[in-house]
């Protein structure tokens, strides 16, 4: 018999009613929502009015707020800290012009999708084989390379120019800005974007001339509440790993991009291979921040002077990007400000070393005395700045008188040559006389050739005697050789040589190596010539050493340099044998007179 109460919750009964009721709450349930419920708006329809929940990118629930006119939710009026937000406006693609430069970008993040510079210096460095090279030789065409995109984003990050906030209340880098039509197109763009509770304005003007711009950020807390988080600004390039090498021997002087930012006291730089500073170097005031390529720049710089923040640099073998954070705070209702220069162009030392130009500071109403960042320093030469610094000085003189480079390459070789002719001359004089010892050498070689240290010492006192240092002839070259590598790193390094020509169809840009390798080879040529005329040191073998392995690696390994660096030390061949020559009819005619005056 069972005692339990019928109205028990632990009786029978009771617990067939609860199974009823709830399979009668489920079938109520399901016919309200599947005949009675109003509809959700179908794919596409953006303007029905309905609140749909989404993740961003913090993870964070955003609304995607109803139409115009619809009531707020209970709670979401200002007084609960949100705002109601439009639809998101769609994706367009703009397109502006100025004279230097076209400027693509999305509404996506209002961000850059390219920035191509105009004009015939403004390309890409060619890259061309040896069929190429004689194909322009015999008077074929190629095509020629493409101008230089200074803005190709990186697929999946965000896009040059992109802005984000880090925070409880984050904004994602491909937030959709709506774009100011009443500004002159010509002058650049004005984009808006609304969501959560942030507002943001993005400005970029530009003189219609140069390669600088302005770039203002308003940021504006709509929001009954105080705010906190972090600004960032993205730049990023991607990066074709078929057309970038580290430089190396034999490989050539490398076209490496890096990350870049300078903070506090120091430039930091970061390509693919290079190691990540420690984070709390990249802490501090940020003087500028972007992607320093070989000859060209994209960089961004705080307006008013440098700005407390920090930057991340990231480099991949299909990517360099740079993000530099700066702390934001925003009270309610309050616009928080963000204005920077930004310089996208050639690394001219001329245009850099007045940033921001008239123009600029005009368009931005700065004083005369405005904050100028360190971008000169993107032209690195390295320990060799003041001897390549000098250099190109001198080139630039030259060429201001030829108009032509190459030119300018060969009259620095002769004033080099030139201001070393007392030493050379003197070395040469040491060698002549060195030469006419050489019987004497040959018959002390052959007496003490079983006794190596006996030879030695009998050599350096035979050359003691005659006054002469068997080392003379390679001073000359020594003294050359940081001549050489200044030079190679002013052609690597400056954009005033980039893509000029020398003469005919094949030698067109003295920064890059010359594609039909005659140059080297006539190098090599007149490097033999010089051994050649020089008297012989050491045994047979090293003789041999000196006069053709020698030469033939430093032709191999100035096949992959810059043209121009060929042409001085070919040019610089051709002066020394034919300084060599001329002093050698000097001497003999000497001689020749000094013999006669005692046969009389």
């Amino acid at each position: 018999m069972n005692d339990l109460d019928p109205l028990s919750p632990n009786s029978a009964d009771s617990q067939r009613r609860l199974l009823v009721a709830l399979a009668l709450a489920m079938v109520l349930t399901y016919a309200f929502t599947t005949f009675f419920a109003p509809k959700g708006p179908e794919a596409g329809a953006a303007d029905a009015g309905a609140q749909v929940t989404e993740v961003s990118d913090g993870g964070t629930p955003a609304v995607t707020p109803p139409a115009p006119g619809t009531p707020p939710s209970p709670g979401t009026g200002e007084g609960a800290g949100a705002v109601a937000e439009a639809p998101a406006p769609p994706v367009r693609a703009l397109e502006l012009y100025r004279t230097e430069t076209k400027y693509s970008f999305s509404t996506e993040g209002a961000g850059l999708t390219s920035a191509v510079l105009q004009g015939a210096k403004m390309r890409e460095q060619q890259h061309l084989g040896i069929a190429e090279g004689y194909k322009l030789l015999f008077g074929g065409e190629v095509p020629p390379p493409p101008q230089m995109n200074l803005a190709q984003p990186v697929p999946g990050q965000p896009l040059p120019l992109a802005v984000s906030i880090d925070g409880p209340t984050p904004l994602p880098a491909n937030a959709r800005y709506a774009v100011d039509e009443s500004v002159a197109a010509e002058r650049g763009a004005t984009f808006t974007a609304r969501q959560g509770p942030w507002e943001v304005v993005k400005s970029v003007q530009w003189p219609q001339q140069g390669f600088e711009l302005v770039y203002t950020v308003q940021v504006k807390n709509t929001s009954a509440q105080a705010l906190t988080g972090e600004f960032k600004v993205h730049y990023g390039r991607a990066i074709d790993p078929a057309n970038e090498h580290a430089p190396s021997f034999f490989g050539g002087m490398g076209n490496l991009s890096h990350a870049s930012c300078h903070v506090g006291e120091e430039k930091h730089k970061l390509a693919a291979e290079d190691k990540q500073p420690e984070p709390e170097t990249l802490r501090g005031p940020v003087h500028y921040f972007g992607i320093d390529q070989q000859y060209f720049l994209s960089a961004l710089y705080p307006l008013e002077g440098a700005l407390q923040g920090r930057c991340e640099l990231v480099a991949t073998a299909q990517a360099r990007a740079v993000v530099a954070a700066f702390p934001l705070t925003a009270a309610p209702g309050q616009t928080v400000t963000f204005r920077f220069g930004g310089y996208l162009g050639p690394k001219d030392p001329d245009f850099l070393a007045v940033v921001p130009g008239p123009e600029l500071r005009a368009a931005a109403s700065l004083p005369t005395s405005a904050y100028s960042p360190p971008l000169g320093e993107t032209i690195d030469y390295g320990i060799w700045a003041v001897i390549a610094k000098l250099l190109v000085s001198v080139m630039k003189f030259f060429h201001n008188l030829t108009g032509n480079w190459g030119v300018a390459i060969i009259l620095l070789t002769v004033l080099v040559k030139t201001l070393l002719l007392p030493l050379t001359h003197k070395s040469m004089v040491s060698m002549e006389a060195m030469k006419k010892l050489q019987p004497r050498v040959e018959e002390l070689r052959k007496k003490y050739a079983e006794d190596r240290e006996r030879q030695n010492m009998e050599m350096m006192k035979l050359y003691q005697e005659a006054k002469v240092n068997p080392l003379g002839g390679c001073l000359p070259m020594l003294i050359q050789m940081p001549v050489w590598i200044a030079l190679f790193t002013a052609l690597r390094n400056s954009y005033d040589i980039y893509q000029e020509p020398f003469f005919g169809p094949v030698w067109r840009d003295l920064t890059y190596k010359d594609p039909t390798y005659l140059l080297p080879i006539a190098l090599g040529v007149s490097m033999i010539i010089t051994q050649k005329l020089q008297p012989q040191m050491g045994d047979p073998a090293q003789a041999r050493l000196m006069t053709w392995f020698l030469p033939i690696i430093f032709t191999a390994t100035l096949f992959n340099y810059p043209a121009g660096l060929a042409l001085y030390i070919f040019t610089n061949n051709l002066l020394s044998i034919a300084q060599q020559y001329g002093l050698r009819k000097w001497l003999e005619r000497g001689q020749a007179a000094t013999a006669g005056g005692k046969s009389k």
